[in-house]
């Protein structure tokens, strides 16, 4: 009621409806693992195009199947990823020291021995002030192209505009760093002054034990972060993890595994053979996140002058996954004639109707080409859908619905929390997570013929009993009716009698 009544006369009083609308969160936010000739190996990447991909991490290179798997997913259709580099720990990064002034590039490799600065100083009460500028000048040119500028930078540290708090939040080429005490910088001449040094170190290929040793560290860094794949514990959200080229299955097990903690999916490769009878897929439990694709695929390389190149397939199916949740929803299977491969020009191995058969049964998707549709994924199984297990997450829709799901709710019952524990709020979490299971039931996301049929959602008295409510523990439970995609389509035909005068 108001809070006070004073006077004689009507009081208006809105009340809350108990209304908490659940948005579905995004389902095909990818993260991709591998070598790039540059960018940060301290952090995550967020890369929301090829053109960011391109400005970030050096645009394709001919030893990166990251790069390549990355202009894959959006050319087929992905809208945002996060990149991980991995990087030899023997690369350094190009540093330049003016004055008491030291810049480093914010990655290692040579790269940015590409870029220079220039520095212009004036004197003003109370200090120096001065302006940074960073500029591109590729070998062989003596043009420049501006990309950052910063402006009434100081040396003093509690200066509003002190160079590293400034230049270190913003620049995604330079880190700066001040000497103790340092107070001298001195502009540059007209040519600007360039970065020099920087080692790229080994490429770290990822048949090489080495580069899941940088994937995957066991070691925190400094910071006491452990870095690689392990950079996504501090991402918001990713649902796709995709490693190009790595087949190792012991390996794959385990991002499988952390893909499991953070509800997330891993689409793999299989090994680059023409012998498909040596594919197999994760084993372990951690094979419901996951799902493992042959052969690898063929497409024009930029770099070769449009020659073919053998590429793993797991960049150009995730931007599948992607078209498929735009276009159809995450529970329709990226597979079938839809599921296009369209810059694939062709498939390392062309496999036959009796080979598909044994792969299918192992939980092995193939990849396909069919003379009026071309290449196509043609499989929609987790590396957990071998006949013999009969897992209940043996479709790759299946799973992904169950995750999206879980992960909607997750996040949007956070309101819970500290609520009293008592009829009032068992009600309102069955109207907000019933309103948002219906909503997906009228998408077509779920079987049957009526809400009845499609979903249940049940929190009351009898799956939060006392004991729990004494403990502080609320109890919804959620149930669903998925749609298991039409993988065998059997068509019975039958001759009719001709009419028999009896």
């Amino acid at each position: 009621m108001p809070s006070q009544l004073t006077y004689p006369g009507v009081y208006v009083e809105e009340i809350p409806s108990g209304v908490r609308a659940i948005t579905g969160v995004a389902t095909s936010i990818a993260a991709f693992v591998g070598w790039a000739p540059r960018g940060p190996v301290d952090q995550a990447g967020h890369v929301l195009s090829w053109g960011d991909y391109d400005r970030l991490f050096g645009g394709l290179h001919r030893d990166s199947l990251m790069s390549y798997a990355v202009s894959h997913f959006f050319a087929g259709g992905g809208h945002e990823a996060y990149v991980i580099r991995v990087a030899d720990p023997a690369a350094t990064p190009a540093t330049l020291t003016v004055g008491d002034l030291t810049l480093v590039a914010t990655g290692p490799g040579t790269w940015a021995r590409d870029y220079g600065v220039d520095i212009t100083t004036r004197d003003v009460d109370g200090g120096q002030r001065f302006g940074l500028t960073v500029f591109r000048r590729p070998p062989g040119t003596t043009g420049r192209q501006v990309a950052e500028v910063f402006e009434n930078l100081s040396l003093d540290p509690v200066d509003a505009r002190f160079v590293e708090s400034v230049v270190n939040e913003q620049s995604e080429v330079l880190n700066a760093t001040v000497a103790d005490g340092g107070t001298s910088i001195s502009a540059t001449d007209e040519d600007g002054a360039m970065l020099d040094g920087g080692d790229d170190g080994a490429v770290l290929d990822p048949a090489l034990p080495e580069f899941f040793a940088q994937a995957w560290p066991t070691e925190p860094d400094d910071d006491g972060h452990l870095g690689g794949v392990r950079h996504l514990d501090r991402v918001d959200l990713f649902n796709l993890l995709v490693v190009p080229g790595l087949t190792d299955r012991t390996q794959l097990a385990t991002l499988a595994g952390f893909c499991r903690e953070h509800r997330a999916f891993l689409i793999a490769d299989g090994e680059k053979t023409l012998n498909e009878g040596a594919v197999e897929p994760i084993t372990d439990d951690s094979g419901i996140n996951a799902a493992l694709y042959y052969p690898w695929v063929r497409l024009a390389d930029p770099l070769q002058e449009g020659r073919l190149r053998d590429f793993p397939p797991s960049g150009i199916v995730a931007g599948v996954y992607a078209r498929t949740d735009t276009t159809r929803g995450v529970w329709k299977a990226p597979a079938g004639i839809d599921a296009s491969l369209a810059p694939v020009r062709d498939l390392l191995n062309k496999l036959t109707d009796t080979e598909l058969g044994l792969l299918n049964k192992k939980g092995v998707n193939a990849l396909r080409t069919f003379p009026v549709y071309g290449p196509v994924v043609w499989g929609a199984r987790t590396c957990r859908g071998n006949d013999e297990i009969g897992s209940e997450w043996k479709y790759v829709p299946v799973r992904r619905t169950a995750l999206f799901i879980e992960e909607t709710l997750r996040r949007s019952l956070k309101w819970v929390v500290f609520e009293p524990n008592d009829a009032p709020l068992w009600a309102q979490i069955r109207l907000n997570v019933g309103a948002f299971m219906h909503d997906q039931f009228r998408k077509g996301a779920f079987q049957g013929a009526s809400p009845r049929e499609a979903y249940f959602v049940k929190c009351d008295g009898e799956t939060t009993t006392q004991n729990d409510r004494n403990l502080g523990i609320v109890n919804v439970v959620v149930g669903f009716a998925p749609l298991k995609p039409a993988e065998f389509v059997v068509l019975k035909l039958q001759q009719m009698a001709g009419q028999v005068q009896a």
